[in-house]
């Protein structure tokens, strides 16, 4: 196997396009598809290779990525007509890197085997700044360890905590569980946010104090610039977490697994999205906090 792969990449979102940049500067043949032409002219000039079609992208692809928002999307992107596997080769590695439910990643998979391609569900954490960083946790899911050996210098490419979690679906269950501890993580930042304000202590020093010890994380880290300076603009859109916690409730509830603060912050999602913090950060979640404490939120 060669070091540089042929590398076909579809969703070149948030996410997706520098994922797929970091994938170019290891040294791969990147070929990007996305519905709006400015991300796969990004590529380009990063010195990717952009595409018009799905069918053209994976055309001589060895290695399929997809990286797209939903289950829908998947489903459309790789089963669906004019989709991946109405167009690769046999034999072809197909990793999709989008966070999706278990069940959808089992479906793809047997989808692909019928066809002669192979499959892994390797969803990530990081969020943008983590994508840029080449820094990403990578959570893997695939029946077959030697597809899992094959992709680890592709995955290495793009994150520094990559881990074969067991076979399809597994990979999407371990994002699930990921998925619930940053969502509580986040809110419970955000409480703490206004507990501060509100008694009147300095809390850019608080925060540094308090990364410093036992409730430092990597939350609070990558968060707390957000909170201090009110600026939300999407790293991890609330949107999507709302979808994740979705996932999670879900996935719980199949294997008898009770989330009860899980559930309330998937309540708490929810509310977000409701009063129009879709499109905002994930880190939005404290203007929920702050709504609730009785401020005016702008």
């Amino acid at each position: 196997m060669s070091a540089s792969r042929k590398i076909a990449f579809i969703g070149l979102g948030i996410m997706g396009s520098p994922m797929a940049a970091n994938l170019v500067k290891a040294g791969h043949h990147v070929t990007g598809y996305n519905l709006q032409q400015p991300a796969i002219d990004a590529l380009v000039a990063a010195g990717g290779h952009g595409a018009t079609s799905i069918a053209e992208a994976v055309a001589d692809a060895e290695v399929v990525i997809t990286m797209v928002p939903a289950d829908p999307h998947v489903l459309q992107v790789i089963l669906g007509e004019g989709g991946v596997l109405e167009n690769v080769k046999a034999g072809t590695l197909v990793i999709d890197m989008s966070s999706i439910t278990p069940q959808t990643s089992i479906k793809v998979a047997a989808a692909a085997k019928g066809k002669g391609v192979r499959t892994l569900d390797a969803p990530v954490s990081g969020g943008e700044a983590g994508a840029v960083e080449a820094v990403l946790s990578i959570m893997v899911g695939g029946d077959d360890a030697a597809d899992f050996a094959e992709a680890k210098p592709i995955f290495d490419a793009l994150g520094t905590t990559v881990v074969h979690v067991g076979p399809a679906g597994a990979g999407q269950t371990v994002k699930a569980a990921n998925q619930l501890i940053v969502a509580v993580n986040i809110q419970v930042l955000a409480e703490a946010v206004v507990f501060l304000e509100n008694a009147g202590v300095d809390l850019a020093a608080a925060l540094d104090v308090l990364g410093g010890g036992l409730a430092g994380s990597t939350v609070l880290n990558r968060k707390k610039g957000n909170m201090l300076n009110r600026e939300f603009a999407p790293g991890f859109r609330i949107d999507l977490h709302h979808k994740d916690m979705g996932i999670v409730t879900d996935a719980a509830r199949a294997v008898g697994a009770a989330l009860p603060v899980g559930a309330v912050v998937a309540q708490l999602v929810a509310s977000a999205r409701a009063n129009g913090d879709g499109s905002l950060d994930h880190s939005a979640l404290l203007r929920g906090v702050e709504r609730l404490s009785g401020r005016t939120v702008a």
